[in-house]
Order: structure tokens, then C-alpha cells, then sequence
């Protein structure tokens, strides 16, 4: 079974001369269009301008051209709902705020139908989750990813999931992650200084501005720019160093914008990749010397990217109440600050 799904992608600024790439670029993540699906669609002549069929990948496009983008979408992976347990932190009739524990995937994917977010919040809520999501993420208004834990806010009618959608878009909605990272983010580091796309405000706030974009040979992964992709802005903080000199620093992340993996690259980019970061924090020694065998240990085995949603401020879209909650850290992350505390 499938829908017809009509998209309106706007070009940004500064875009590529061909009608191809500059799709590449600039649409949404979430329509979850590949550069191949994106080829075929203008192909098929399914990308258009004020009514003007493009079906040539080198057409001309501008800055502000608004193209649509009709395509079938699968629904073949419809969420069913699931007994699995929630952490609610606060629910009322319009939004339900959940603390989602590492390893638990948001919306059902080819690879991953069941044991999700979704699935969950289907059984939770029953007929009551938004429907602008579709069937695959019904309620879903922003996402984190797998292994990385915290709060998330789910609409539960499609006026909050409207209205917390445009804070989302505005960058209003307040969220603060805590991190352990690989180094000491520090004004005084003349190497981070030497960073492009790195500076410090005060009180020795480290902020972190670049373009970030699909990396160019593997799509899973995010990459950093300074021309083209997407404008993303990354503040971190220091709360807790660890080590003698410091090797390890706990941190405190937010964002002025909201892409896809944008501390865990931001932070590698800028020298403090996370500690457990496969994917782009590196696995690196720490100093036994300077932290103890027991906290290099605890980082040498740290099975995922440390990294926990730990505040979450909004609006209520609703009410027009301010809304504010806060997550402790897990287990896994606490015992690992313990360990270098030693």
C-alpha cells in the first residue's frame, strides 16, 4: 500500500547551479529522499515550478524557487501498537513528554518495524497520537537518535503537533544535552582557536558554526561545510573536567538549530569528539597517568556515544504555558562519570 505525497522544498541561499544538487541539498532529511529517488523523481517529470514540469537534473534553479516534489510514500511498515514501558514525564490532552532510554529506536523503518517509540506510544495513547506524522510517526514532532537517551515531546493532535513543529522551525524550543567528552574544550587552547568554525563567547562558551550536509560516501553519516548544506549553531559549556591535566570533560550542549547528529559532529570536528562515538568521536586512549586505570577503562569500554537529552523547554501550543522538564542522567552515563571522577 502506498500514499501520494506532495512536498514543497524551497531553495536556500548560495544554491548549486544544477537542479539536482540543489534538491540534494536543501530538502528536508525527513522526506527520507536519496539522491538516486530524488534523480528518478525528476526523471519522471514529478519536480516542478509554478507549474512548470523540470525533468532536466541540470536546470537552472534560485535561490527562493519554491519546487514541488509529488511521490508515492510506502506505508507498508504501519506501527502496531506495543505493551512496552514508558517513562512518562508529563502528559495532558494535547502532548505527552517521554524520558527515552538508550537503544530505543523514535518511528518504525524497514530495518527496525517494532520495538519503537512509536510502537510504544500506540499502545500508550491508543487513537489519540496526531496523524501529521503519518503511520510511521504518528505524534512525531522532533527525533534523538538510538543510543542516545532523554526527553522527547509527542503530539497528541495535530494543533500541537502543528504548534510545537513551528517552535521546533523557529529554533525557540529550549534543549540541553550533557555530554563526556575526549579533551577540555578551553579559550585559552590556541588549537581549538585555530578551528575553523570555532570561537568563544563569554564565559567560556564554546560556539561551534558551520554548514552541515550528508556526508558524500556515507549517507548514514553527517558531514561538516562551509559552503552549501544546511546552517547549524552548537554552544557547549564546560561543567566538569576530569583527569590531571584534564582528558575528559563533561559538558553541557545546546542548539541553535536542530540537525541530524549535530553535537556528536560539531564536537568532533572542533577536537571533543564523545566518548563512545563510533561513528565520529574516534577510540581514543586516555591517559592512565592522568585519569586513573579505572576511568580509562570506563571510556575504553563505553559502548555508545555519551550523550543524554537533559532539558527540554517549550511553549505549550495549546495553552500558551511555559513548559520546562528535565532528565536525569542514566545509569550507564553516571557510572562513567564516576569512574573518572576517581
Amino acid at each position: 500500500m502506498s500514499v501520494i505525497r506532495r512536498l514543497i522544498v524551497t531553495i536556500a541561499e548560495n544554491p548549486p547551479a544544477r537542479l539536482d544538487k540543489a534538491l540534494a541539498r536543501d530538502v528536508p532529511e525527513e522526506a527520507g529522499l536519496s539522491r538516486s529517488r530524488l534523480a528518478k523523481l525528476i526523471a519522471a517529470g514529478d519536480v516542478s515550478r509554478a507549474g512548470e514540469v523540470l525533468d532536466n537534473p541540470r536546470a537552472k534553479v534560485a535561490e527562493g524557487d519554491e519546487l514541488e516534489l509529488t511521490f508515492t510514500e510506502a506505508t507498508d511498515v504501519e506501527a502496531q501498537p506495543e505493551d512496552i514501558l514508558l517513562e512518562v514525564v508529563y502528559e495532558d490532552a494535547a502532548l505527552i513528554v517521554i524520558n527515552k532510554p538508550v537503544g530505543m529506536v523514535v518511528h518504525p523503518a524497514p530495518g527496525t518495524p517494532t520495538g519503537t517509540l512509536v510502537n510504544a506510544l500506540l499502545h500508550h495513547c491508543g487513537d489519540t497520537l496526531s496523524g501529521i506524522g503519518g503511520e510511521k510517526r504518528p505524534g512525531i514532532v522532533h527525533r534523538i537518535d538510538k543510543d542516545t537517551s532523554g526527553l522527547l515531546v509527542v503530539a497528541k493532535s495535530d494543533k500541537a503537533h502543528t504548534g510545537l513543529a513551528a517552535q521546533f522551525e523557529a529554533h525557540t524550543v529550549n534543549r540541553h544535552y550533557r555530554a563526556v567528552v575526549y579533551g577540555l574544550p578551553d579559550a585559552g587552547d590556541p588549537r581549538v582557536r585555530g578551528v575553523r568554525g570555532v570561537s568563544f563567547e563569554q564565559g567560556n562558551v564554546m560556539k561551534i558554526t558551520t554548514q552541515l550536509a550528508r556526508h558524500k560516501h556515507d549517507r548514514q553519516k553527517q558531514a561538516v561545510l562551509f559552503s552549501g548544506g544546511r546552517h547549524a549553531v552548537t554552544r557547549a559549556r564546560v561543567v566538569e573536567p576530569f583527569g590531571t591535566p584534564p582528558v575528559a570533560t563533561l559538558v553541557d550542549c545546546w542548539l541553535e538549530t536542530g540537525r541530524t547528529h549535530q553535537i556528536r559532529v560539531h564536537m568532533a570536528h572542533a577536537g571533543f569528539g564523545l566518548i563512545g562515538d563510533q561513528t565520529y568521536g574516534g577510540r581514543r586512549k586516555l591517559a592512565e597517568k592522568a585519569i586513573g586505570a579505572t576511568g580509562a577503562a570506563a571510556a575504553a569500554n563505553f559502548p555508545r556515544q555519551a550523550l543524554h537529552a537533559a532539558t527540554l523547554g517549550f511553549e505549550h501550543p495549546e495553552t500558551g504555558e511555559h513548559m520546562a522538564f528535565e532528565a536525569p542522567l542514566p545509569a550507564d552515563m553516571q557510572d562513567l562519570i564516576d569512574a573518572l571522577r576517581l
